[in-house]
C-alpha cells in the first residue's frame, strides 16, 4: 500500500533498487545530490544534473521535461554516501513559469521497478521559490528511508546548491541551466494542458505509468480511467470520458486483448480524438520502452554483481563451482530479459495493429503525403489543431512509426538543418543534402497553405542567392506566394523590415488595449517566413531583426522557417546560439536528434516528403493557390467598390 506522505514524514524503503517518478505542470529539471552523513555534498562531482546525469548508484533525465524517472541503486552508492537528495528546479531563459507557485504542485512517487508505488509525495505551498528539495533518501543503521522535505528556494538552483556545503553552486547552476537550454531546443514539445473553456481534453497527461497528474484523480494502477474505453493494454494510457460520444471497439473474444479504434480518445470532435489517440500512442511506446531498457539495465547489473562476488572469493573464483555459477548468473540474465522482451513484444504488437488503424482515419493535417484523403483534398473552412512535421520511431521496433504532430499555430519556429548531423549517413555531397532540405521545407510549408483556410495564411520567402529557386517553384507557380522570393541584400531588408514592423503595431495594439486601431489594410493573416541559405545577404541589422522575429514573433502570428547549415554563420559565434535553441531543428534525412517529454529518449525522426513522380504537392497548392488569387481579387474588387 502507497504510503502518502507529508512534510518531514519518513518511510522504510523495502528494496533497493528503485524509481522515483516526477510529474509536474510545466517542464522542470529534476536531479540529485548526494551527501555524507551531515548532507554536505562536498563537490560538483557529488550532484547528478542534466549536463553530468549518471553517478553510482542513480541516474537523472538529460532533459527538462513535465515528467520524469530517476532509476536509482541504493546498493550501487558508496559507503560514504547517507543521503541521496531529489532536487527539483524551474528552467531559467526558455520561457514558462519562474517561480512553482504560479504552477501545479509537482508530484513525487518511490517506485519500484514494476512500477509498483512505495511512497508518494505531493509538495504544495509553494509560492516564489524556483527550485526545491523535494525528497531524500537516507541511510540509518544499515536501512534505507525516503523522507518528504519540500524545502524551496528563491534564491534557484545556485541558492539551493549553496545551502548543501557546494562552495561554487553558482557556476555549477550555470552549466545545468545552460545544458537544460540545449536539451529543451531539441525536444518535442509535449499537448498542453485543457483550459477551462477550450473545450479541449487533453490524453497524454504528464505522470508515470498509471500516475494522473497531481490535481488529477487517482487511479488503481492498471486500471482503465473512469469512462475510458480501451486501454489496449499499454502501460497505463489515461482517458477521460469523450465530451462526445466516441468509436467504440467491437466486444474482445473471451482471453483476447480488445481490437484497436480510431478515434478511440478524449476530445470533442474526431480531429481531436484522432491528435489526443497519436500522443497517447507516442507517450505508450515511450513508457514501454523505458521499461524494457530499465529492465534489461537491471539484469545486466545483477549479473555483473553476481560475477563480481564469484571473483572476489579466490575459493570460487576456478574450478567447477565458479563456473556453475557463472552458468547460473548469465542463465538469470538471459531469463530477465527475454522476460522483458516478451513483455515489450506484446505492447508493441497491440501499438503496431492501432497503428494500422488509425493512419488510414487520419485527415490532411496528421496524414502522410501518401493517403488517399488527399487526392479528394478541399480547401478547409476552419484551422486544424495540429500540423503532421513526420514520423518518429526507437531501434527497439524500426516498423512501428508515430506520426509527429506539433500544435497550431506553431508556439516556436522551425529549423530545417541543411548540415550534416553526424547521428545518421545522408547524402554525401553538401549540395544534395541543401537541396533536400529545401524541399523538405516546401513539403510542410504545402502542409500548412493546404490545412489553413483561405486568407487565414500568408508566406513569404528570402532566398537571397536564388539557390533554391527549383524548389520553391511549386509555391511561386501555383500562386500562394503573394511576392516571389526575395533575393539580394534589399529583399532581405526589405521584407524583415516589413515584418518587424507588423510585429511592432500589433504589440502596442494588444498593450494599448486598440486592436481596432491597426491599419485598415493590414493583413491579419498568420505569416511565416521561410529563410533560406542564412546568413547569405544578412548584414548585422539584419541578424538582429530575425533574433527579434524568432522571439517576439509567435506571440502575435508571425513564425520563423530557417533552412540553413549552422555552421555557415559560425563566424558570429555565440552571439546566435539562442536563436538556433528558439527553433525546433527538423532534418531532411533520417536522424535521431529529437528526445520526446517524458523519459528524453532519442527518437529518430523521418520528414514527411512528398513521394517520388506523385502529383499530389501541385494538386494540393494549385487548389490552395485558386483560393488564395480568388480571395486577393475579391478583396480588390471590394476595395475598388469601396
Amino acid at each position: 500500500m502507497t504510503a502518502e506522505l507529508v512534510r518531514g514524514q519518513n518511510h522504510p524503503l523495502p528494496q533497493t533498487r528503485l524509481e522515483i517518478r516526477i510529474s509536474a505542470g510545466n517542464p522542470i529539471v529534476a536531479g540529485a545530490t548526494l551527501g555524507d552523513e551531515r548532507g554536505t555534498v562536498h563537490g560538483a562531482e557529488w550532484v547528478a544534473h542534466p549536463a553530468s546525469p549518471q553517478l553510482a548508484g542513480i541516474e537523472v533525465p538529460k532533459q527538462a521535461a513535465a515528467a520524469h524517472r530517476l532509476a536509482v541503486d541504493l546498493d550501487a552508492m558508496p559507503e560514504h554516501i547517507h543521503r541521496v537528495t531529489v532536487l527539483l528546479a524551474l528552467p531559467t531563459g526558455v520561457g514558462g513559469p519562474a517561480r512553482f507557485g504560479a504552477m501545479a504542485a509537482p508530484f513525487v512517487a518511490v517506485t519500484g521497478l514494476d512500477g509498483t508505488e512505495i511512497a508518494s509525495y505531493t509538495i504544495t505551498d509553494l509560492d516564489s521559490e524556483s527550485a526545491v528539495a523535494a525528497l531524500e533518501l537516507y541511510r540509518r543503521q544499515g536501512a534505507w528511508k525516503v523522507r518528504a522535505i519540500g524545502q524551496g528556494y528563491a534564491g534557484g538552483l545556485a541558492a539551493m546548491l549553496h545551502d548543501q556545503g557546494l562552495e561554487r553552486g553558482a557556476d555549477l547552476a550555470a552549466r545545468i541551466n545552460e545544458a537544460v537550454a540545449r536539451g529543451m531546443a531539441r525536444s518535442v514539445a509535449q499537448p498542453p494542458p485543457r483550459t477551462e473553456g477550450d473545450g479541449r481534453v487533453r490524453t497524454a497527461a504528464a505522470g508515470g505509468g498509471t500516475d494522473p497528474a497531481p490535481d488529477q484523480p487517482r487511479q488503481p494502477q492498471g486500471a482503465p480511467a473512469a469512462g475510458g474505453p480501451i486501454d489496449y493494454q499499454h502501460p497505463g494510457r489515461r482517458t477521460a470520458a469523450p465530451p462526445t460520444p466516441a468509436p467504440t471497439a467491437p466486444p474482445a473474444a473471451p482471453g483476447q486483448p480488445a481490437q484497436p479504434v480510431a478515434g478511440d480518445a478524449s476530445g470533442w470532435s474526431m480531429d481531436e480524438r484522432l491528435y489526443n489517440q497519436v500522443w497517447g500512442m507516442f507517450e505508450d511506446l515511450a513508457r514501454t520502452t523505458a521499461a524494457y531498457r530499465s529492465a534489461v539495465d537491471f539484469a545486466e547489473s545483477r549479473m555483473e554483481q553476481e560475477l563480481d562476488r564469484v571473483l572476489s572469493d579466490p575459493r570460487t573464483r576456478v574450478g567447477p563451482a565458479a563456473d556453475s555459477a557463472r552458468a547460473e548468473a548469465r542463465a538469470k540474465h538471459t531469463d530477465l530479459v527475454e522476460q522483458a522482451r516478451a513483455a515489450l513484444d506484446r505492447d508493441l504488437a497491440q501499438l503496431i495493429a492501432e497503428a494500422e488503424v488509425v493512419e488510414p482515419a487520419l485527415p490532411p493535417a496528421y496524414a502522410r503525403w501518401d493517403s488517399p484523403v488527399w487526392q479528394a483534398y478541399q480547401v478547409p473552412m476552419e484551422v486544424p489543431m495540429a500540423l503532421r512535421l513526420g514520423d518518429l520511431r526507437l531501434p527497439e521496433c524500426a516498423d512501428l512509426r508515430i506520426p509527429m504532430l506539433v500544435r497550431l499555430p506553431l508556439e516556436r519556429g522551425l529549423w530545417i538543418d541543411a548540415g550534416r548531423s553526424g547521428s545518421f549517413d545522408g547524402p554525401a555531397d553538401s549540395g544534395e543534402l541543401r537541396r533536400l532540405a529545401a524541399d523538405a521545407a516546401v513539403a510542410i510549408v504545402a502542409r500548412m497553405l493546404a490545412v489553413y483556410p483561405a486568407g487565414e495564411f500568408a508566406v513569404h520567402v528570402i532566398d537571397p542567392a536564388g539557390s533554391a529557386a527549383g524548389s520553391f517553384a511549386p509555391l511561386v507557380g501555383s500562386g500562394v506566394l503573394a511576392e516571389p522570393p526575395a533575393a539580394g541584400a534589399q529583399g532581405v531588408s526589405a521584407v524583415l523590415a516589413a515584418l518587424t514592423q507588423r510585429v511592432d503595431l500589433v504589440q502596442m495594439a494588444i498593450r494599448s488595449r486598440a486592436t481596432d486601431a491597426l491599419p485598415p489594410d493590414m493583413d491579419t493573416a498568420e505569416q511565416l517566413l521561410i529563410v533560406h541559405d542564412f546568413p547569405h545577404g544578412f548584414d548585422d541589422r539584419a541578424v538582429t531583426q530575425l533574433r527579434y522575429l524568432a522571439d517576439e514573433g509567435p506571440s502575435v502570428g508571425v513564425h520563423l522557417m530557417m533552412v540553413a547549415d549552422r555552421e555557415d554563420a559560425r563566424a558570429y559565434g555565440p552571439v546566435l546560439d539562442p536563436l538556433w535553441r528558439s527553433l525546433l531543428r527538423l532534418t531532411p534525412v533520417a536522424d535521431d536528434h529529437l528526445a520526446d517529454p517524458w523519459v528524453g529518449h532519442a527518437w529518430t525522426y523521418e520528414p514527411s516528403m512528398v513521394p517520388p513522380g506523385s502529383r499530389v504537392l501541385g494538386q494540393v497548392l494549385g487548389e490552395a493557390g485558386r483560393a488564395a488569387q480568388a480571395l486577393r481579387a475579391a478583396r480588390a474588387r471590394q476595395s475598388y467598390g469601396g
